[in-house]
């Protein structure tokens, strides 16, 4: 039997075993305020801009051109992510938010993470909202990979930075600044939403956004199943949508990034929802590149239900770089992902108290 050693560090539990069990690691918990504040910077920004724009219909024309000019605002207001106060709320938020359900990071081999090589992880499932995954970046310094940027849907569109200068095409500045700061090229515009996610280190899901972002030594977590995979949710059931997903296979293997397998329990859990059903929504979903959803959490609210998630990551699946690669390579690396992921949820879904749950790969 394997013995575990608790040891402290810093402000965070880890866990080191003897035998083969993975490392985990967890935070140590918080007070509910500050727990549920984290929450609210993170989740409430985009049900704000939504109250905001429901509001706005029924109120006289001087007060509902006020919002409208109160989200152009901030729809328009530079965003430095490099600022203090960015970094300091980015940290607060995955800190006390990891506390909440709690979320534990379980690393089967948490001694094959170089940190200073960047990563492809494929995190699933998708889930209402991929929540667990603030167990990954960098501000909650589990995995001790100093850049992570986290690809997010496009729905939440992104406008460029880069002007024309000194007579310079504006596509070849932007081109060389990609290789400089690739973060940069774009930027999210949905009010309140865009200034959270980019101090958060989460990025447009765009190709050229993340060919860039890992040339420049950033590890990159992509959650491949997407809109698709939230339209397809059934309760009590995982479900991940991954078999027509190779997008993200061929660009780990142009940069020879190595692939890691992430699935992460307990998190279809937090939110209870209700969505239509039949083709229709779902290329209705294809086509806005968003989930129309009805979810809802304690007491109704958008508030998660505080119930434990369980992030595991697999051993990374090293890659030989190949700018070219074929069909049948990129196939070949594609299946060694779905039975990585496969394998991960059968090994531990006992462990971490989800023995009767069962996955279904589509």
């Amino acid at each position: 039997m394997p013995v575990f050693m608790p040891e402290t560090i810093g402000d965070r539990e880890k866990s080191v075993n003897a035998g083969d069990e993975p490392t985990v690691i967890q935070r140590k918990e918080s007070s509910l305020l500050q727990m549920v504040t984290a929450l609210a910077l993170l989740l409430g920004p985009l049900h704000l801009v939504v109250a905001l724009i429901f509001m706005a219909c029924f109120l006289p024309n001087y007060l509902a051109f006020s919002i409208f000019v109160l989200l152009l605002f901030f729809t328009v207001l530079p965003i430095n992510d490099e600022s203090k106060l960015g970094r300091t709320l980015a940290w607060y938020i995955c800190y006390h938010c990891c506390a909440y359900f709690p979320v534990t990071l379980h690393v089967e081999d948490i001694k094959a993470f170089e940190s200073k090589r960047a990563y492809v992880f494929g995190y699933e499932p998708h889930s209402v909202f991929p929540i667990g995954v603030v167990s990954l970046v960098d501000f909650t310094e589990f995995m001790h990979l100093p850049k992570i940027k986290l690809l997010a849907s496009s729905a939440v569109r992104f406008l460029p930075l880069m002007p024309v200068r000194y007579g310079i095409k504006q596509n070849r500045m932007v081109k060389q600044d990609l290789c400089s700061r690739p973060y940069k090229v774009g930027i999210f515009y949905t009010p309140f939403l865009r200034h959270i996610w980019t101090w958060l280190g989460i990025t447009p899901a765009t190709k050229r956004n993340f060919t860039s972002l890992l040339e420049a030594g950033h590890s990159c977590i992509v959650v491949p199943g997407g809109v698709q995979e939230a339209c397809l949710m059934k309760h009590g059931s995982e479900i991940v949508f991954v078999k027509a997903r190779k997008g993200f296979i061929r660009i780990a293997i142009q940069t020879g990034r190595p692939l890691v397998p992430v699935f992460c329990f307990g998190q279809t859990d937090v939110f209870k929802w209700w969505q239509p059903s039949g083709k229709l929504y779902r290329r209705l979903c294809r086509v806005i590149k968003f989930t129309p959803i009805i979810f809802w959490g304690t007491f109704g609210s958008p508030l998660p239900y505080r119930r434990p998630m369980h992030v595991v990551v697999g051993r990374p699946i090293k890659l030989k770089r190949n700018p070219q690669p074929t069909m049948e390579e990129v196939n070949e690396v594609h299946s060694q992902f779905v039975a990585a992921l496969e394998e991960l949820f059968a090994k531990h879904k006992a462990r971490v108290g989800h023995a009767d749950r069962q996955l279904t790969v589509l």
